[in-house]
């Protein structure tokens, strides 16, 4: 267990002890989650070795979370504790990338890529509220932010280490800022530095601030920023718009608008020394981060019934960054045993369950129809089905011309609404990716499914 956690375990305690049972645990609430995980990818061919690479594991997760109340007075304190276990059940051997690394991963693995029988994450934020103000620091903060989305696709969730502070003091307004300084994946027991893909040197300072500001009970504006120190500097601009055409009716617009721009060590000739940005073509040709990307969405509900169309531009200079944190020295696949660390998401409606269509010069149009049926007398049933086409992919070499890719989604969910199985629910999902192999040959056509069975219990 790490120093801070520690710290935190010790300080929990104290606060407890101070705090009696008035508010701080009054108003707190602990719940036990359970996860079993069933992971299964077919790379069809893998162009690193010309064979096809069957992928398949299957794991167990508990998720354990108590989130306290505050202590009585002006200024209140209290302490959130969070303890992850994962299990491995069968598989997984050959669930890796043929060079170690394990970005597909769905539990550590040793350093020939076998996945570890068992893995343990503890971690806990105390916090501290002044009227409508809360401030978190610690190591179990899962931000859900334009700018940071913490990951939660597979078997446990992605957790930052750092502060955070929210504040809502004005009506219709909320105020964010932070600095976060390392990160764990949704596949790890450590806490690493901060990067891009492709890069293999650590950041351990993201700072970011911004709002998100309800103009009338429709529309929300929002604005963020955030820089990653010695790897890229972001602007997010959004507006979410929601008109009532009727009862049970209504048309939503999305809008939303990514800048990306080197910062340090990135954009000053250092993108050979690891500090560089590997998704595909790069203006400069080394990896420096220059990107726009901005995307439009468009949301018809009638009913239970939900029709989604959009389209996506990222700019030719560059792909969108995305932070990653499984990339850093110490965790190279050359250098020993692989954390798991990998696995990030975006902000977009494009991030799917296998790529995210944020290559230099994609252009992605998009459209899901969704339904409830709940509105045939299934309540806790619901479907869907999307489909993504991204063209204009812009290669290193403009010789082969533009790549293109596509991807099919398709899932659906069910919660048991009552009986002995009450709350369980089961999401079975599945998703085809293709693309133009002779033009973007690092890209591998994939098969994928999961089949997810979730359970919480809240201790009483």
């Amino acid at each position: 267990m790490k120093k801070s956690t520690l710290a935190l375990a010790v300080y929990a305690g104290v606060l407890a002890t101070q705090a009696g049972a008035a508010g701080f645990l009054d108003d707190s609430k602990a719940t036990l989650s359970s996860r079993t995980l069933y992971f299964e990818q077919d790379p069809r061919e893998n162009p690193a070795t010309g064979k096809a690479q069957d992928q398949r594991q299957t794991a167990q997760g508990f998720l354990f979370n108590f989130i306290s109340g505050y202590t009585p007075g002006t200024v209140g304190f209290g302490l959130d504790v969070q303890g992850m276990y994962g299990i491995n059940l069968g598989g997984g051997i050959d669930n890796r990338n043929p060079n170690g690394s394990t970005a597909n991963t769905v539990s550590p693995t040793t350093s020939d890529g076998t996945p570890v029988a068992d893995w343990a994450r503890a971690g806990a934020n105390a916090k501290v509220k002044i009227s409508k103000t809360e401030l978190k620091i610690g190591n179990a903060l899962q931000p859900n932010l334009p700018i940071l989305v913490s990951n939660d696709g597979r078997l446990l969730p992605q957790t930052f280490e750092g502060g955070i502070v929210t504040s809502k003091e004005l009506d219709g307004l909320t105020l964010t800022a932070g600095k976060l300084t390392q990160a764990a994946g949704r596949a790890s027991s450590n806490y690493a530095d901060m990067s891009l893909a492709g890069g293999y040197k650590g950041s351990n300072n993201f700072q970011f601030a911004g709002g998100d500001y309800k103009v009338t009970k429709d529309l929300t504006v929002q604005y963020y920023y955030a820089n990653l120190e010695d790897y890229y500097k972001q602007h997010f601009l959004g507006l979410v718009h929601i008109l009532p055409i009727a009862e049970d009716q209504s048309f939503k617009t999305d809008l939303r608008y990514f800048h990306s721009t080197s910062d340090g060590k990135n954009g000053h000739q250092e993108v050979n020394n690891g500090y560089r940005f590997a998704n595909g073509y790069s203006k400069d040709g080394q990896g420096e981060v220059d990107n726009d990307t901005w995307t439009a969405m468009f949301t018809y509900t009638l009913g239970g019934n939900a029709f989604l169309l959009g389209y996506q531009s990222v700019s030719d200079d560059g792909g969108m960054p995305v932070m990653s944190n499984g990339n850093v020295t110490r965790n190279n696949a050359s250098n020993g045993r692989n954390e798991g660390e990998g696995g990030n998401s975006v902000y977009l409606f494009t991030d799917s369950m296998i790529t995210n269509f944020t290559r230099a010069g994609e252009k992605t149009r998009f459209g899901q129809y969704s339904y409830d049926f709940a509105r045939l007398g299934v309540p806790g049933l619901k479907a869907a089905v999307a489909y993504l086409k991204g063209d204009q992919i812009r290669l290193q070499n403009a010789a082969l011309g533009r790549g293109s890719e596509w991807e099919r989604d398709m899932r659906i969910d069910y919660v048991f609404q009552d009986g002995f199985m009450k709350g369980f629910g089961v999401t079975l999902r599945r998703a085809n990716l293709r693309s133009d192999s002779d033009l973007y040959a690092s890209q591998q056509d994939t098969d994928q499914t999961r089949l997810v069975l979730n359970y919480t219990y809240a201790f009483k």
